[in-house]
């Protein structure tokens, strides 16, 4: 089953002080308005409805929780963060959404990593690198998901995978990885969860890792 087939909403905040309490674990999605986001978040729940998609940008203006596994209890949680970068968005709320994307980045102790999407098309905005700058100075991991790889020819798709990540890598360092993505076609889902697995799960991870280091010996 799919780490994502049982989360469901949980809370909205319009400012850092309506977040709940920061006991549990979050991976934070985030991305330029119109860059495929909720389209990701509903792929991966195989759930047509969890993240609102629409047709105009920018209309994502709260911090969505959903929670994993609400019978288990709120403990785990995907976040979705509202979109940026949509020209129409009147002043006074793009000044509101930096000040809070920021400190929700650099601030939040619940939060573990970052799914920064892109669109496969136009990688790497200077919106995405202030994104990347205000996060990465944490240490914590970030993904990048280069969306609607579908619009791309193969030949196309790897040469922006292979810039993209040599970009990224200059930049950032090795904590930053990327992959391609299509919601139409269901591509890089498993992948996705690998990547994200990893950060919910460490503790078991590396107990796998000593216990077959001691079988070993």
């Amino acid at each position: 089953m799919s780490l994502f087939q049982n989360a469901a909403f949980s809370i909205s905040a319009n400012n850092m002080s309506d977040l709940p309490p920061p006991n549990g674990v979050e991976i934070a999605f985030a991305g330029r308005s119109n860059a495929g986001k909720s389209s990701a978040l509903n792929t991966l729940a195989n759930h047509n409805r969890l993240a609102y998609v629409s047709k105009q940008p920018g209309r994502t203006q709260l911090i969505n929780f959903f929670c994993l596994n609400p019978e288990r209890g709120n403990d785990q949680f995907l976040v979705d963060l509202p979109g940026y970068g949509y020209a129409k968005v009147p002043e006074s709320i793009r000044k509101h959404w930096q000040s809070v994307l920021s400190s929700y980045l650099t601030e939040r102790s619940s939060l573990v990593g970052l799914v920064l999407v892109m669109d496969s098309r136009r990688p790497l905005t200077p919106l995405d690198i202030q994104m990347l700058d205000w996060f990465c100075h944490s240490g914590k991991p970030v993904h990048v998901l280069l969306t609607k790889s579908d619009k791309l020819s193969r030949n196309e798709g790897k040469q922006t995978l292979f810039r993209t990540r040599a970009a990224l890598i200059k930049g950032w360092g090795e904590n930053v990885t990327v992959q391609l993505f299509s919601s139409l076609k269901k591509e890089g889902v498993a992948e996705t969860e690998k990547m994200i697995g990893g950060w919910l799960f460490p503790v078991q991870s590396n107990e796998i890792g000593s216990d077959s280091t001691k079988q070993d010996d």
